[in-house]
């Protein structure tokens, strides 16, 4: 009954938060008629929705505890961080959403690896392609995971583990009944939720630790003054690599590029462009400082930054239960919006990509029930890996993006803009980034550069090679996707034709 009592706010916040998940689980089963509605919400959404979902999908508790608390080891170079998450979610919005929404609608395309098995003509890309977003998403899952059953277990005074099942319950129910349209409105709630936490987190923080110039104080101090340097906490070469692998995200990674797959039309792209630009420039200018300002508030010496962010919230020196309680569930909420996403990403490609390859659903209904029987499997599985996770939010998270920047940016953005490549070319791309990202550490050079630059460099320079070397895709709806190829089509035709004549 105490702990009821000590903690009634947030149950009251989480009961109604989670109300509103029920009923767009609700929602969301009832206006899907098919596959396509399920996969992609019959790719029929607004821009308004699909920004605040793209934004609400990048933004999980490796943002809110992980990326707010690692300035506090890592310092100022950390803030670049905020150009790069803006500059690289334009770059996805103005080059990739418009030719991938594009590709996908000609191709009937719903999942990243079968964008990859069709614009290439390849069976074995598209099996390859399926089995790394598996891995990757198992790496990125387990740090959300991780974050969330950090921040409940601190401030609730429960078991991390008993956190893990709760979060993991409800994510699982709503993502497995309401599929894509349910996660893209209940995204629209916490998209909003989150952008409310950031600037209470951001007040409360830098009020405690004696307002927005006390950022100067940490400098000012023998101690901490190396925070600002180039080099503070890590080598900068490697940090700018940690930066790129953690943003590079919005052009090659599946949960995020499959929020294009549901934009209604060009002017949704638009909409959807400045909704998350926004919504990313202002949330992450004020996460990114919260670890600087914690030195003037948590004692210097604690190791895990991860641990940064959930001693500000139960610390009533900084915020006032009812505010730590609104954060609470607003960091949950953001945790929530990336499992979602990345669940159905997975169960998606899994049932259609892997298991689809080898015996095809008899209908759309059992392909249905199929994927979200994937949804509790590999929920249930990332549970247990996250209750001894391999490693620290950020590491989990870059690694995460390294392996989707070595393997699928080559095929994506040039599959998207130039009309030579194969499944060879792809297929080859994929092994020369993971055989760099597998072995770099073991490498003389691998303390200087972050190993996803080597990486990419190596897999984007096998792709053009070996695509130079071999024939295009020679498949109609893929040759007109690319007009001056479908131009050149189009006239060889006609002279065939009047040649037989």
């Amino acid at each position: 009954m105490r702990w009821i009592t000590d903690h009634w706010v947030f149950l009251a916040l989480f009961a109604g938060y989670t109300a509103l998940l029920a009923l767009h689980a609700w929602e969301g089963q009832r206006r899907t008629r098919g596959l396509l509605d399920y996969y992609v919400g019959g790719r029929t959404m607004g821009g308004v929705a699909i920004g605040l979902s793209f934004f609400a999908t990048y933004s999980s508790t490796n943002s809110y505890v992980g990326f707010a608390g690692q300035a506090y080891s890592w310092g100022l170079p950390w803030l670049l961080l905020v150009p790069c998450i803006v500059g690289f979610s334009l770059v996805a919005w103005v080059w990739i959403a418009p030719r991938l929404r594009e590709f996908a609608a000609s191709l009937d395309s719903v999942t990243i690896p079968d964008f990859i098995g069709f614009r290439f003509g390849s069976a074995p890309a598209r099996f390859f392609a399926a089995a790394i977003v598996l891995v990757a998403s198992f790496f990125y899952m387990t740090a959300v995971f991780k974050g969330a059953g950090e921040l409940m277990a601190a401030f609730l005074n429960v078991p991390y583990s008993a956190a893990i099942a709760i979060v993991f319950l409800i994510v699982m129910l709503y993502t497995a009944i309401g599929g894509f349209i349910s996660v893209v409105r209940t995204d629209v709630v916490q998209g909003i939720i989150m952008v409310f936490a950031a600037a209470i987190l951001f007040a409360g923080v830098t009020r405690a630790a004696g307002g927005v110039a006390s950022f100067f104080a940490v400098r000012a101090r023998p101690e901490s003054a190396a925070l600002f340097s180039w080099n503070a906490g890590i080598e900068f070469p490697v940090l700018l690599g940690i930066l790129f692998a953690g943003t590079i995200k919005f052009v090659v990674e599946p949960r995020q590029l499959s929020r294009f797959y549901g934009l209604a039309d060009r002017r949704a792209v638009r909409h959807g462009m400045w909704v998350s630009t926004l919504a990313f420039l202002f949330v992450y200018s004020l996460l990114v400082p919260i670890g600087i300002y914690a030195r003037n508030i948590v004692p210097t010496g604690m190791t895990d930054t991860d641990r940064i962010v959930p001693a500000l919230l139960t610390d009533p020196g900084v915020f006032h239960p009812a505010a730590s309680a609104f954060l609470l569930v607003a960091m949950v909420a953001a945790a929530m919006s990336s499992l979602d996403s990345v669940l159905l990403v997975m169960a998606s490609t899994f049932e259609r990509d892997l298991v689809g390859l080898v015996r095809p659903s008899p209908s759309e209904g059992h392909a249905i029930r199929a994927t979200r029987l994937y949804v509790v499997l590999f929920s249930m599985i990332t549970a247990v890996l996250a209750l001894e996770p391999p490693g620290g939010i950020v590491t989990l998270t870059a690694f995460s993006g390294s392996l989707y920047a070595a393997c699928f940016l080559p095929a994506i953005v040039l599959g998207l803009y130039w009309h030579r490549g194969n499944g060879t070319a792809v297929l080859a791309s994929f092994a020369a980034g993971l055989g760099v990202l597998l072995s770099w550490k073991h490498l003389p050079a691998a303390g200087a550069v972050h190993e996803v630059f080597p990486a990419l460099l190596l897999s984007t320079g096998t792709y053009v090679l070996v695509a130079l070397a071999g024939a295009p895709n020679a498949a109609d709806r893929v040759a007109q996707l690319f007009p001056r190829r479908g131009a050149e089509a189009g006239a060889a035709e006609t002279v065939a034709v009047a040649e037989a004549d």
